[in-house]
């Protein structure tokens, strides 16, 4: 598939991990407070991904060509760049809000509507934004971890910037239901299916795994992938060796 935003994936991963490990009436991380119920999400979630989502993503991994995967991604990823400009406006990043506006413009008229990204050839790098990271830049805070059923990873910040992602995606406004919908699905099956290589790479408790990935990635997202303070030394993450275990 073509180069989707990692918080997507990571928010798609709530459907695709399996499992998780005994707590021991102990909470593994202290962002997390609500871990009983996300954990219950965590597995209603995958469920679902092992009996519908993920043969679904199977089938068309397996009779899309990777060009075409490659193309479903980038015309998905350059819808995104209206709400990257529109957010990076509301964070007053300036530049930023150009780098988005351009990508639009170019890879919608030269790049087929989308299809290819010949922006990014020109030397103008994706710079996802979304109204999550536009509240952590007005000063609002992070809140507790929360699993959401069919959505995955988010905190009640980033739960909070729902409505606005969804009416600043363009694909909100398609009239025909039917097209719409079948737009949506398809995303969703794309995003799986390029999540299906990366599930070796998640052992033991998969849950905290996923957990610990998607908050340390948002506050990459939300700093602007500048270097913060350790997160292993401060203690704000927490693995353990059964995290690893094979």
């Amino acid at each position: 598939m073509g180069s989707k935003a990692t918080v997507t994936a990571l928010a798609l991963a709530g459907l695709v991990t399996t499992g998780c490990a005994s707590t021991n009436g102990q909470q593994s991380n202290p962002q997390d407070p609500w871990e009983g119920y996300n954990r219950a999400v965590f597995s209603f979630n995958d469920t679902l991904d092992r009996y519908a989502l993920k043969p679904v993503a199977e089938g068309y991994d397996y009779v899309t060509p990777e060009p075409v995967q490659d193309g479903v991604g980038n015309f998905f990823n350059n819808l995104g760049e209206v709400g990257n400009f529109l957010n990076s406006l509301m964070q007053w990043k300036l530049s930023a809000a150009g780098v988005a506006g351009s990508r639009f413009l170019i890879n919608t008229t030269l790049g087929l509507g989308g299809l290819l990204d010949p922006a990014g050839r020109m030397g103008l790098e994706r710079q996802p934004e979304d109204f999550g990271q536009t509240l952590a830049t007005w000063g609002v805070g992070q809140g507790p971890y929360l699993v959401w059923p069919f959505l995955g990873p988010s905190t009640v910040r980033d739960s909070a910037g729902f409505p606005v992602n969804w009416y600043t995606d363009p694909v909100t406004y398609i009239d025909d239901d039917t097209t719409r919908w079948s737009f949506r699905a398809l995303d969703i099956v794309d995003t799986r299916a390029g999540l299906l290589d990366q599930e070796s790479l998640m052992q033991g408790d998969r849950y905290s795994f996923v957990r610990d990935a998607y908050l340390q990635h948002r506050q990459f997202l939300i700093n602007d992938g500048k270097a913060t303070k350790d997160p292993f030394a401060s203690g704000d993450v927490d693995f353990n060796d059964d995290d690893f275990a094979q």
